[in-house]
């Protein structure tokens, strides 16, 4: 009996030692070299933003939208996305506490002569909400030229240019829909898990509208959204994905991976595809397109666990403010759009190859 315990006092003190030896070891090695004990924590640490709650009013978006635009040729320009994001710290992130008098005296200080960075000197947060916000709304507002008709010359365009939200929405002029503040309800489809998007229910076939100019990143089946694509908008920040699309015609026929589409562009159609791992099945009981945008500060955020996903529901009725107008084209079988657009987004290279 006392041999047992001998050894296993033996075999405790070693533990000891040699822990000892390591902890000696390391101190030896931090004295020598401080950041030694951290290089590999800190190459594997990246700094960038993981997580946004985007829960700007419509009205807040709205006036500050407004406000950006009227002030577009004055002396005294205005941010938009500077102006929610000044609220945004102002508030904690707490848009329940919006009132529009906070931006009136904003602006007053602003056409008074102090600065952004005047203002915000002493607010801890301001430059995470603004590059938060800048990663949602970046690519909505900004110059453009836009085909209007001709007065002059009747059946004939012109291309005129213009200030404001060239961002559209993703429902056809002329065609309705309904949606209410479905984000983060639950769906128990393959697991259970949160509804990250937004429901617009229509009629299948409604023609899908492109949001903003970007890339086509992803195209096909998926057995949650059915048939789906996802455009990735060209800073990187933004992915909108577009769900549920109509069961034999899901896509604008001219529509693949890889392609650069415009601002008001058709893509596909409204249908009730999806919840099936087999292609092409209707399995969504109610006609409708699922909306949704993901924030990409990093490429590790794109498919993973720690990606982001924002509430778009006062986002789509923003957007309601610039429709796209299509026509049918009964030999080719889809929807184009009426007025063409030019946005300097877009590079500048692949904007004449596609003239």
């Amino acid at each position: 009996m006392l041999v047992i315990i001998r050894k296993r006092l033996l075999g405790i003190i070693s533990v000891i030692l040699i822990a000892l030896v390591l902890v000696i070891t390391g101190i030896s090695q931090y004295l020598n070299n401080p950041a030694s004990m951290y290089t590999v924590n800190i190459e594997e640490e990246k700094n960038y933003i993981k997580w946004v709650d985007f829960n700007v009013p419509y009205s807040a978006m709205e006036k500050a939208l407004a406000l950006d635009i009227k002030a577009y040729e004055t002396e005294n320009k205005l941010n938009w996305i500077e102006l929610i994001a000044y609220l945004a710290t102002k508030y904690g992130g707490n848009f329940k506490k919006y009132k529009s008098s906070d931006m009136d005296k904003l602006v007053k200080a602003l056409n008074e002569g102090e600065t952004m960075e005047d203002l915000t000197a002493n607010f801890k947060h301001y430059s995470y909400y603004y590059e938060a916000y800048t990663a949602v709304l970046g690519g909505f507002v900004g110059e453009y030229e836009v085909e209007v008709d001709d007065e002059n010359n009747p059946g004939n365009k012109i291309f005129v240019k213009k200030y404001g939200l060239k961002a559209f929405s993703p429902i056809a002029k002329g065609y309705g829909f309904s949606h209410y503040d479905d984000f983060g309800n639950s769906r128990s489809y393959g697991f259970k898990r949160k509804h990250l998007g937004n429901d617009l229910m229509g009629s299948v076939g409604t023609p899908i509208i492109a949001v903003e100019s970007g890339i086509v990143e992803a195209l096909g089946w998926n057995m949650y959204g059915g048939w789906r694509v996802g455009i990735r908008s060209f800073d990187g920040k933004r992915y909108y994905y577009y769900a549920h699309l109509r069961k034999n015609h899901p896509y604008h026929n001219t529509l693949a991976e890889g392609q650069i589409v415009k601002a008001g562009d058709v893509i596909g159609y409204l249908g009730m595809t999806g919840y099936s791992t087999k292609r092409n099945v209707n399995n969504i009981k109610t006609p409708h397109l699922h909306f949704g945008m993901q924030l990409i500060f990093d490429e590790s955020q794109k498919e993973g666990n720690n990606e982001i996903w924002i509430d778009v529901y006062a986002i789509v009725n923003l957007l309601q403010k610039n429709k796209s107008s299509v026509y049918k084209d009964t030999e080719l079988n889809d929807y184009f759009r009426v007025y063409d657009i030019k946005d300097p987004i877009i590079p500048q290279v692949i904007e004449e190859e596609n003239e």
